[in-house]
This record gives structure tokens, sequence and C-alpha cells, in this order.
């Protein structure tokens, strides 16, 4: 970039108070960065100046400077300069300082990752459909970005169903010997066993592209012709096939009705209230929104609207490659260095990007929709920033997961040794627990005490049917048990291909007492976390939430069948008779004494029957 770097630094011997005026008398009105240190020598502020003589001076003026500002200029011991070609060059030098060095009073954009992706792979006779996060090292098509892990999965839900391209590890489709669940749920072809010849498959790979690539009208034109075909060849099995898969792609046209164009933007609105800030992008491509994001970075100093844009725009487009820029950003509120972000983000990445705020038809109901929503996720945070909050943002950070999960799901298993065995699943959003979607299942055909064949039926049992249905899936998944069960847990979610999933197992400890839990990681890496850690007590909420759900279903079932009459399972023996019975002989104690001929005198009883009711009373 040829940057002429030219430090100027003031360090007192007892930094009390900064020496601004000598400072500024000989500071260059060139562009570049300026970086802002304390007492300590740690930093403070990155910024960077078309004219560093002017910028740099404003901090020291006597009026016009908001509170916290004021609260910085009160902390400077020291400011360092570095002289650059262009605004553009110090842009690029601001990003990588602030993102290197993390300056207290900068904004920050909280999520650092990668945006997720969908891959279809390439150079197989039958290509994969995954969910793919980081760099584009894999041969095949990269569709996306997508805001959130959230939005892929649903993406590959519908595609699953629609177009039935496998989406299962590599591994498992090359050790298939039968099909998997999802051929007999009717959301694969079954390549696994040449179920399909490739060049049918490779046709639904086709379509699959097409639907990805935004080109809906001219794959409702092919899969129409298709259909015809299939008519005429009276293979009405197939046509039906054809006319459900436009029946769906109308259906999804119809939910995304603000679809239009085959644009590549991204929409961001900024909403600023309290000094709390929401920046809200919906994210545009091929002419339809794929999902939305929110962020929600400190204001440190009061900065305005088209400032956090401008910092929020820096921040996602310079350092990512090219394929993560689109055509054009749409903004709620414009800025001045524009132009700066434009000609970095083209140096950088060699693509141009647009950089609109007036804008018209429906880039402007985009637009509405990202400013609506930007206003209602600000008053929600406002309004309801409790500590579980707190606890999901922690979780993230201690399990080094790349978003803070929105939902998740817990699994634990309760029986009386080996008696009316339960599971429970609980889910736990931002908001607390969402006791709607509990689930327990009664446990069937395992052996008695069996916790692995126990886990292993209720993970199949409960996502084979959220895919079924399409519902929404987790951003992790607890298991309350060890590594047996966590590996149970994996080779089941490998089995339904989603095993993109996170996975915790939550053992009980040496002590087995609470907050001395051993967490273990989908590797099998086993690690402790302190007792104080908000992210230990989510989990642990989330686990006894489990355990109390489970346990209630266990004891509920149990008392049931103690409670159940040993004459409910006499074929042939209903309510009337079997009130008839203990009324005659005044309870259940009586009648198993009484012999046959004293039973077949019970009106409604005949001898055969009373022969099967002594039978079952002297059974074993």
């Amino acid at each position: 970039m040829g940057f002429v770097i030219n430090f100027m630094c003031v360090k007192p011997d007892k930094p009390d108070k900064f020496d601004y005026t000598s400072f500024l008398k000989n500071l260059t009105r060139q562009p570049g960065v300026y970086q802002m240190y304390d007492a300590d020598g740690a930093v403070l502020y990155v910024g960077k100046a078309k004219n560093l003589k002017n910028r740099v001076s404003s901090y020291f003026r006597n009026t016009g400077l908001t509170v916290k500002t004021q609260a910085l200029v009160k902390r400077i011991a020291s400011v360092e300069v570095t002289v650059t070609p262009s605004e553009a060059d110090a842009l690029v030098l601001e990003q990588n300082l602030i993102k290197s060095q993390r300056p207290p009073y900068n904004i920050l954009m909280r999520d650092d990752k990668s945006y997720p992706y969908i891959l279809l792979t390439d150079g197989e006779s039958y290509p994969r459909l995954t969910f793919h996060r980081g760099a584009k090292k894999k041969k095949g098509h990269y569709f996306g970005p997508f805001p959130n892990a959230s939005a892929v999965r649903e993406s590959l839900q519908f595609l699953q169903k629609t177009f039935q391209v496998r989406q299962c590890e590599d591994s498992v489709f090359r050790n298939r010997s039968r099909p998997c669940l999802q051929y007999q749920i009717g959301r694969c072809t079954g390549p696994c066993v040449k179920a399909i010849s490739e060049a049918v498959y490779a046709r639904d790979v086709h379509f699959t592209e097409m639907f990805l690539q935004g080109q809906n009208d001219s794959l409702q034109r092919e899969l129409l012709k298709e259909m015809e075909v299939a008519s005429q060849e009276l293979d009405f099995e197939r046509a039906a096939e054809y006319r459900d898969r436009i029946s769906a792609l109308r259906k999804i046209q119809t939910q995304n009705a603000v679809e239009s164009g085959n644009s590549n933007i991204d929409v961001v609105a900024c909403a600023l209230e309290k000094s709390e800030i929401c920046v809200h992008v919906l994210f545009v491509r091929h002419g339809r929104i794929l999902g939305s994001k929110s962020y929600f970075p400190k204001n440190k100093l009061g900065a305005a609207e088209g400032e956090i844009i401008s910092q929020f725009l820096a921040q996602i487009y310079l350092g990512v490659r090219a394929f993560d820029v689109p055509a054009e950003a749409v903004v709620s509120h414009a800025f001045e260095d524009a132009d700066a972000i434009q000609m970095a983000v083209k140096t950088q990445t060699g693509r141009h990007i647009e950089i609109s705020e007036s804008v018209r038809t429906h880039r402007s109901r985009w637009l509405s929709i990202a400013i609506q929503a930007a206003q209602q996720n600000l008053k929600g945070r406002l309004g309801s920033q409790k500590a579980i909050g707190k606890k999901f943002e922690a979780l993230q950070e201690r399990l080094s997961l790349d978003e803070v999960p929105e939902r998740i799901e817990c699994f634990d298993i309760s029986h009386s040794s080996g008696e009316d065995t339960k599971a429970s699943c609980v889910v736990f959003g931002r908001e607390g627990p969402i006791k709607s979607d509990y689930r327990q299942f009664n446990i069937d055909g395992v052996k008695a005490g069996d916790d692995y064949a126990a886990m292993e039926q209720a993970l199949t049992r409960r996502y084979s049917r959220l895919q079924k249905e399409e519902a929404k899936l987790p951003d992790l998944i607890l298991i309350d048990g060890g590594l047996g069960q966590l590996n149970v847990a994996k080779g089941v979610l490998a089995e339904l291909g989603v095993s993109h999933i996170p996975l915790l197992g939550v053992a009980k400890g040496s002590t087995r007492k609470a907050g001395f839990e051993t967490l273990i990681g989908p590797d099998g890496n086993e690690f402790v976390v302190s007792s104080d850690e908000l992210a230990l007590h989510l989990i642990q909420q989330v686990r006894d939430e489990a355990h109390r759900f489970a346990i209630t279903g266990h004891k509920q079932a149990r008392d049931k069948r103690r409670r159940r009459s040993t004459l409910e399972d006499i074929p042939g023996v209903g309510s009337k008779r079997r009130r008839e019975l203990i009324r005659h002989f005044g309870g259940l104690q009586e009648l198993q004494c009484a012999s046959v001929e004293e039973i077949a005198k019970v009106q409604g009883i005949s001898k055969k029957l009373a022969d099967e009711v002594y039978s079952v009373l002297h059974s074993d």
C-alpha cells in the first residue's frame, strides 16, 4: 500500500496532562491515522482523518465536546499518528489497527466471525449440499453469505424436502449399505446405495443450483416442462413430484413477498436511543432476502447514526474476501467518508460497492423493513436486558461458538432400575425456557437401564420429526451424560445429516456436586468451568430443568402404572364389568381370593370370562 510512516508521540515523564498545544503546532495536515494512549501506554482510541491536524484538534477545543468525548480526552497521555498517501489508505490501516488492538472507545462489532454459506460440492458423481463457514478451500459453489446458522438450516431444510440432494457427511455416504432415515422419510433419493442414477441426480442438483442463484421463474418453467413430459409419458408419479416442487417454490415466493430483481445488496439501518445502538442488516442475494442480523455495539463516544454505519461498513468489508462484498450497500443515514470506503474496498478486494442512501421502489421497501427492525429490536433490548441474555453471551465466549445461541435444547433420561424409562427435551431461548416446545418421550424396545439406547431413540425421534415438519433446529444441544451419551448423539446427528449443530456433554464431576460439573466438547475433550461463571450457571439451569422434566414424567408414568388395576389388562373386561366385580367382592384383594365359580356369579361375567379373570389374577 506504500504507507509513509511518520510517528509523532509526546510522552511526558509525569503524564498527568497531555501537552496538546505543542503537539498540534507541528501536526501535519495530510491524511492518516491517529492512536490515543493512556498513562500506562494502553491504546484508548484509533481514528482516521482526511486532515490529521483538523481532526485531532477537534478533540481539544474548549466547547462543543460531548461528555463521553471529554472523558476520553482526560485520559489521553500521548498520541501517535501515521501519515498515509490517501484517506482510503488511512481507512484500511485504521481497520487493521482496530481489529488487532480492539481499543475500548472504538465502535467494535461483537460478531467478528465469518458468515455461513451453503456449499454445493463439485467433482463428485453425487454432489453434496452442506453448511459451510470459514475459508473457502473446498471445491464447489458457495451461496450466501447468510446472516446466521439458523438461516442456512432453514434453507437446507427446504432444499432437502424439495430437491432431495444429499446432505450427509462424505464418511457416512461412502460407508452405507442401506438407505438412511432421510431416504425413508422422503428427504433423500438414496444415492449412497445407487437408488437414483447419476443423470437424474444431476438434474436435481441443477434445479438446486438454479434456486440458490435466484432463478425462480426459469426454474418453475423448467419444472413445468418436465411435468408435462412426465404426464405425456403416463408417468404420473414423476409428474406429481414435479407438481409438488412447483407448489413448494410458489409457496416460498408468496412468503417472501418482497423478493424482486436479481440484486446483491446489504441493507444497513441504524437505530440509536439512550446511547444504545442497534445496527440491523438485511442480506439480499439474487433479489431474495436470505435473512437479517442485528448488532448491538457499544457507543463509548456517543457517535451519531451516520458515523456508526461508516464504522460498521468499514469493519465488515475491509479485510474480507471480495466474494463477500455485495454490489451495493443501502444505508439509512448518510456519512461523509462513503467515497473513501468505496475506494478502500476497491483497492483491497478489487470489487466496486455502491453506497446509497436515497433509494426507491423495492430497495426503498427493503430499507423500510431494516429501519423498522432496528428500531423494534433496540426497544426490545432496552426493555428486556435480563440476566439470561448475559448468560447466553457468556456461553458463546466460553465455548467459542461462532454466534450467540438463540435456541438451546437439552436431553436427559430418567427411570427406576430400567422401569418406565422417560426421555426429556427442554428448550431455552434468549428470554428463558420455551415450555411450549418441551417434549417427553416414552422409551420402548430397549434393554432396561440402557441409557445409550434410550438417548439414541429420543434424539432420533426428536430430530427426525423436526426435519419432517421443517421446524426450527437448535443452535446448541446439551446432553446430560458423559462421553458415551455424547458419542451416541454425534452418531444420530450424523445419520440425520445435521452434524453441524454443536454438542456439549454435561457430566457430574468426581464430587457429584453442583458447580463441579465436567463439560465434554464434541471432540471428546473434557474441561471444567469455574463455578462463578455465568456460562456454567446457564448450563446448570438448562440441565436442571431437563432433569426435573424427565423425573416428573417418569414419576407420573410410574404412579399411573401402579394405580392401574390388573383388571384393565384383561380382554373383555371393560369399565362396567370392572365396577361390578369390585362392587360384588368389595375390593381387588377379595376378588383374588375368589374361585372361578364365585367370579362367574357376578352379573355380566360368563364362565369363560371368569376363567380368564382367574388366570390373570393368579399369574406371576
